[in-house]
């Protein structure tokens, strides 16, 4: 089967779990807001620069060097009209990539600066997605946005943000999300907004295992509870690969799971993977590094996803054509990640199964037909 090209990846149906969405700034209109509000902390007022400067690695690759390029970006988004703004570009940049569903993060701490309330901060991020959704559908494309309300680690005021995410629940938000940086704040610090999302029948997921161990895993999910893991690329820590062996699927690897990555996989505990980001925030080294394909192949809940689009560079189509390239996916592996995630979201079970089964799949089978040929879209249902 000849190789997939990267616009047959930017066709099929793509779900993103972990995106931030002040992360995913057009350069061009962080220009525009820093001249209107009078703004002298951008690099450069130049679109292109000011992209690269965000794309810029600094050495040595980590965590907390990659969350300071974060600065300007909250620094402009104080006004609910550059909330509004970004967060309808923000959805209109999801559907021409193809995603057809999206958990976007906002920190409402964050944005406060300026004199606005944490509810004030939730509401103009709704309508700004409420705009991108109607004008994307007046381009034929459809994409349902959600929203992750994140507290900062660094921060007590998790319980409060916890509070405002399930009153928004009937109103876009969708979960809640502790984020930060891991070293020195354990997600145990805010257990009690952790318990509180619990007892209100609510979602949560953390970031954990991105910037520190196994520990911050274990926490994320024995003390706090958490649904899904923001990242958790680490839990690859937790597993002794042998050699490679032979199955009905192709080689599988041999390994030896500890106690904590058998208790994700046989959860089926979600993987927030964020490649890309990754590599940049130096949890690992490179892309064929990435334990993506391990875990895969062991059948971790692997999901693939963005974490911050400017930051990192990327896009679901970049995430999937990268891996496509590094590891020889095709469409069946592409699939998988897909339906793995919308199987993950922090949305009822019907309409889960609905975007399954109405959009995903009936979307990927359509370039099966154009990719593979008849014989190999027949056996489509078989895995």
């Amino acid at each position: 089967m000849r190789p997939i090209s990267r616009d047959t990846v930017q066709r099929v149906p793509k779900v993103v779990l972990h995106d931030h969405l002040d992360g995913a700034a057009r350069p061009a209109t962080l220009v525009q807001l820093a001249r209107v509000s009078g703004y002298q902390g951008l690099v450069t007022e130049d679109p292109e620069r000011l992209a690269a400067w965000f794309r810029a690695v600094d050495e040595p690759r980590s965590l907390e060097r990659h969350l300071a390029r974060f600065d300007p970006l909250v620094d402009l988004l104080q006004t609910p009209e550059a909330l509004t703004r970004v967060a309808a570009e923000y959805v209109q940049d999801l559907a021409e990539d193809g995603v057809v569903y999206a958990e976007a993060k906002i920190a409402p701490e964050q944005h406060t600066r300026a004199g606005l309330t944490r509810e004030q901060v939730v509401d103009s991020v709704v309508e700004g997605i409420r705009v991108g959704t109607a004008k994307a559908r007046l381009f034929g494309r459809t994409v349902d946005v959600r929203l992750l309300l994140t507290a900062m680690r660094q921060a007590a005021d998790s319980l409060e943000i916890a509070d405002l995410a399930v009153r928004y629940r009937h109103r876009g938000v969708v979960g809640f999300d502790i984020a930060g940086p891991e070293a020195g704040y354990p997600p145990t610090r805010h257990i009690s907004a952790c318990e509180y999302v619990k007892r209100e029948n609510f979602n949560l997921t953390l970031h954990a295992g991105e910037g520190f161990g196994l520990s911050s895993i274990w926490e994320a999910i024995q003390w706090c509870g958490a649904d899904r893991l923001g990242h958790g690329v680490r839990i690859v820590d937790d597993i002794a690969v042998g050699a490679e062996e032979g199955g009905t699927e192709g080689p599988r690897p041999s390994a030896k799971l500890g106690q904590l990555a058998a208790y994700v996989r046989d959860k089926r505990i979600p993987l927030e993977l964020c490649p890309a980001s990754n590599v940049r925030t130096g949890a690992v080294r490179a892309l064929a590094e990435h334990p993506v394909d391990l875990l895969r192949r062991l059948r971790f809940r692997v999901t693939v996803n963005t974490d911050s689009r400017l930051l990192a560079a990327t896009s679901m189509t970049d995430e999937f054509t990268a891996l496509a390239d590094v590891f020889g996916y095709g469409l069946r592996e592409l699939r998988w990640f897909t339906v793995n995630a919308m199987k993950s979201a922090f949305i009822g079970h019907d309409e889960r199964l609905d975007l399954i089964e109405r959009v995903i799949k009936p979307g990927y089978a359509a370039e099966y037909r154009d990719h593979a040929g008849a014989a190999f879209f027949r056996q489509e249902d078989q895995w």
